[in-house]
């Protein structure tokens, strides 16, 4: 496989991340998902003026990953106030490493990983955290197998439906 491009996302690629953030989104959860609850979520999480928030947060960054001029995965990386849980100014928390499901298994996601573990040791933070859902059994195993390890439990809402988030951390100090 050809070299994969890492590159931070800009507002005036605001439509790009919208469609890539959807379709991996739908790629990976709308099998085991209701429709309804799946189309509230892409509502809620993924329209324009919602994205553009998060994109102007000097606190969050994203980042494609591209191969053949083509986006084909994302990060999302939150700082400071921006985390959604714990919000310790010596953490970073990975909120998101979504890959189109043509490139499984071709260590994508790992490279995306490895670019947002090269970020936190350039900051020198203490802690890398995130929340991933009980039932997606192939990304906890992708975190524990890089070191991460379950500290708590939060509720993720899915449209109606209320599900539970593994919250995993890896200290880095």
């Amino acid at each position: 496989m050809q070299e994969i491009e890492i590159k931070k996302v800009s507002l005036a690629e605001l439509d790009e991340l919208r469609a890539i953030g959807i379709q991996t989104f739908q790629e990976t959860f709308a099998e085991i998902n209701t429709a309804e609850n799946m189309k509230k979520y892409l509502e809620e999480s993924f329209n324009p003026d919602q994205l553009s928030l998060e994109l102007g947060n000097p606190d969050s960054e994203f980042y494609f990953a591209i191969f053949d001029k083509r986006v084909i995965a994302y990060l999302k990386l939150n700082f400071g106030l921006a985390q959604t849980e714990l919000q310790e100014q010596n953490s970073m928390e990975i909120e998101r490493i979504y890959v189109l499901t043509e490139f499984h298994r071709k260590r994508i996601g790992q490279v995306l990983y490895d670019h947002a573990m090269q970020i936190a040791r350039h900051r020198n933070l203490g802690m890398v955290w995130l929340g991933v859902w009980e039932k997606n059994e192939k990304a906890i195993g992708f975190y524990r197998k890089n070191g991460f390890v379950e500290f708590d439990k939060h509720i993720f809402k899915l449209g109606d439906d209320v599900q539970t988030d593994l919250m995993m951390k890896l200290n880095l100090g």
